[in-house]
Parts: structure tokens; C-alpha cells; sequence
């Protein structure tokens, strides 16, 4: 039974993976290339499409740098924490992943938005209303609501990093009469920054390609690439090929930014193990 399971007990899972995640993907080819793939110069046509692909960008950008750097400050203190606080502490950051995309968005309006109560406290000490009370409704105020999710994501994917690391290699570098950025650079920075960043781009390809916190909290106000994909699938939408064809470009756009991070780790990860 054991060499049964050990032989075939993966076939459920891959068989799944085929159906609910390869296929439908799949899918989308042939429907971008009907007609001679004209699908595609029509999107190309569109003037709203490279306006969209920059939002799309800043918003992955400042959600992946943003998770990134707080993500991996968390996740430092966390491995510092004694057994009892960390455990509290991680049940706390795993409460925004329950989170629904309507509820991150409702709650930063109420904090940010134009007549959010942390608006009127900056207005109330001269700020100008009509600049705090719009930056929440742009790619850079989208990317901080995306933060408030993606933050855990980081920190508890890091947490095992930091938990784990080897403090002797900068240790030697003190004794060897380097200074303490110099030992503190050449060895802890060079160890975690390849899952840093890995993770960084993680969270921006999933930034990149969500689309209901942006629904709710800008609606059509901000022009980014999941958003114009739901107005071709919506009920006003008319043109599936299109809509295929920009599926496959967001697609493309979410994989470059996952397997540049990859990229990263796994060079890492082979420098290190030539390195033994």
C-alpha cells in the first residue's frame, strides 16, 4: 500500500492542477487567436492600454516594495519574540488573509478617503483636503490597501528565514576586525535579500493581477490592467477575444515578475551550495 501511495498517491493532486488550473489557462490561446489573432491588434489599438500597463506597474512596484520592507521587519521581530508572543502575534498577522477585498477597501476609505477621520485630522492642521483626501484612490494608495494583506504574507514566509539564520559568519567578520555594517552587509544582507526580494515580487505579481479590492475602492477612477479585463467579462463587455488576449498579457506581465524573484533565489541558492 505504502509503494502503491508512494508511486501514484500524486495523481489526484496533479490530475486537479491539470483541470482547474492548466486548462483553463490553456484555454484562453485559442480564443485570443481566433480570427488571425487580430485580438491582439485590437488591444494594441486601445489608448487606454499603456496608461494601464504603467498603473498596473506602480501599483505591483509599490505593493511589492512596500510588503516587502515591512513584511521583513515583522518577520525579524518575530523571530526575536519568545515562543508564547510569536504564537499571538502570528494568529494576529494571519487575520487580514481572512479578510474580504470589500472590507480592506470600505476600511481605508473610512481612514483616507476624502472624508475618512484621518483626512479631516490632517486637514484640521493645514494640510490641503483635496491632495490627502485622492492619494488613497491612485496605484500608490491601491498599493497600500494591497499592503494591508500582502504584509502577513511576507512576514510569515520570512519568519522562518530570520528564525533560522547563522549569526557566526558575522560574528568571524567582527573578530576579523571588520567593522559592524561592513560584517552586518557582507553576510546577513547577502543571506536573506535573495528571499527578500523573491518574496517582494511574490506579492507584486499578485498585486498586479487582483481585482476586487480595486473594484471597491476606486472603481473605474484608476485605470490599471485587471480592471480593464473585468470590463471586457463584465456584462457591457462584448469582445471575448480581447479579452483573451489581455488575460495572456497580464498573465505574461504577473510571470516576469515572479520569475525574475525566482531567478534571484535560485542563484542564490546554487551560489550556496557551491559554495560547499
Amino acid at each position: 500500500m505504502s509503494n502503491w501511495i508512494r508511486r501514484f498517491g500524486a495523481w489526484p493532486a496533479w490530475c486537479f492542477m491539470a483541470l482547474f488550473f492548466a486548462l483553463p489557462l490553456a484555454s484562453l490561446v485559442p480564443e485570443a487567436a481566433t480570427e488571425g489573432g487580430s485580438a491582439f491588434a485590437r488591444l494594441w489599438a486601445n489608448p487606454l492600454l499603456g496608461k494601464a500597463f504603467i498603473n498596473t506597474l506602480v501599483l505591483g512596484l509599490t505593493a511589492g516594495a512596500l510588503s516587502g520592507l515591512v513584511g521583513t521587519v515583522i518577520a525579524i521581530e518575530l523571530a526575536r519574540q519568545p515562543e508564547a508572543r510569536r504564537r499571538w502575534m502570528m494568529t494576529l498577522l494571519g487575520l487580514p488573509l481572512a479578510f474580504s477585498g470589500l472590507v480592506i477597501a470600505y476600511g481605508f476609505i473610512l481612514a483616507f478617503g476624502r472624508s475618512g477621520f484621518i483626512t479631516q485630522l490632517l486637514v484640521a492642521v493645514g494640510f490641503d483636503g483635496a491632495v490627502v483626501g485622492n492619494w488613497i484612490y491612485g496605484a500608490a494608495g491601491l498599493g497600500c490597501a494591497y499592503a494591508y494583506y500582502l504584509v502577513p504574507r511576507v512576514a510569515l514566509s520570512l519568519y522562518p528565514v530570520f528564525a533560522n539564520l547563522d549569526l557566526r559568519p558575522m560574528q568571524a567578520a567582527r573578530t576579523l576586525g571588520a567593522t559592524r555594517w561592513r560584517a552586518f552587509r557582507d553576510t546577513v544582507i547577502t543571506e536573506v535579500a535573495p528571499s527578500v526580494l523573491s518574496n517582494a515580487c511574490m506579492v507584486a505579481a499578485i498585486a498586479m493581477g487582483t481585482y476586487g479590492t480595486a473594484l471597491a475602492l476606486v472603481g473605474t477612477q484608476l485605470n490599471i490592467l485587471p480592471l480593464m479585463l473585468f470590463a471586457q467579462v463584465s456584462d457591457g463587455g462584448s469582445d471575448l477575444s480581447v479579452a483573451a488576449a489581455l488575460s495572456l498579457v497580464l498573465m505574461a506581465l504577473c510571470v516576469i515578475v515572479m520569475g525574475f524573484g525566482d531567478a534571484i533565489a535560485s542563484k542564490r541558492a546554487g551560489h550556496h551550495a557551491g559554495s560547499h
